[in-house]
């Protein structure tokens, strides 16, 4: 049976074992997004961004850290309580340190990055939503980190959040993105078991070309100092949205 995304309890999700497994050190594959990422915002001048989301924000703070570079406004919009409650606790009350090296690479990346890491989180607003019930247009640049594509096992639904994602800005407004590639149905820790939907270049392609333009979709190779969750690397993206 296919699990579609309404079939999840997202206030289960793993905190704790996922950052662990993934967010503990600054691996390659992070290091290449982050150096992608880096060289979209480096387009813009600080503050140039009003406000800005993170679509599925999840427990990871290096998108919001690449973001603080150019947002006056950043909302991290997310569902699971777990993820809420992992991200109020790191702006409102303590920082990881394991977030500092992170926090590094992004400013020796862009220079427009805050000083520190408190300061790339202040402009961060921590907001308990579904993404598809954010109302159209209501950004000037949207930013998504392993959301759509590890949120179903359905390709259409897939589709629609990628759709979902271009329109919470402005047509005309920036993207940029991050998925796993091939990603399978795959397990946290010792035991939960979460939806994949496997895409590819090719996949992601498709989907966006119809609600984009200035395009661009690259692929770096699978990180084997990562857990093994099946996925064969990942897909990065950058381009400007079409009204849809």
């Amino acid at each position: 049976m296919t699990t579609h995304n309404d079939d999840v309890d997202w206030d289960r999700w793993p905190v704790a074992d996922y950052l662990r497994e993934n967010y503990r050190e600054v691996h390659p594959a992070d290091t290449a997004v982050i150096a992608h990422h880096s060289a979209f915002y480096r387009r813009f001048r600080p503050g140039a961004i009003a406000r800005s989301v993170e679509f599925g924000a999840g427990p990871n703070l290096y998108p919001l850290i690449l973001a603080s570079a150019v947002s006056r406004r950043i909302d991290a919009v997310e569902a699971g309580a777990g993820n809420v409650a992992y991200l109020q606790d790191q702006i409102c009350h303590r920082l990881d340190a394991s977030w500092l090296p992170f926090h590094a690479l992004c400013r020796r990346l862009n220079p427009d990055v805050p000083a520190t890491l408190a300061g790339a989180l202040a402009p961060v607003n921590v907001v308990h939503a579904d993404v598809r019930t954010l109302r159209p247009g209501s950004y000037e640049l949207a930013s998504m980190h392993f959301v759509a594509e590890g949120a179903t096992e359905d390709f259409a639904e897939f589709a629609d959040f990628c759709r979902t994602f271009v329109r919470t800005v402005e047509p005309g407004g920036h993207l940029v993105a991050a998925f796993m590639e091939n990603m399978p149905t795959y397990r946290i820790g010792p035991a939960s078991r979460w939806p994949g939907c496997p895409v590819d270049p090719a996949t992601v392609t498709e989907v966006f070309t119809p609600l984009t333009s200035d395009l661009d979709v690259t692929h770096i190779d699978t990180d084997p100092t990562l857990p093994d969750y099946g996925d064969s690397g990942m897909v990065l993206l950058t381009g400007v949205a079409e009204a849809v």
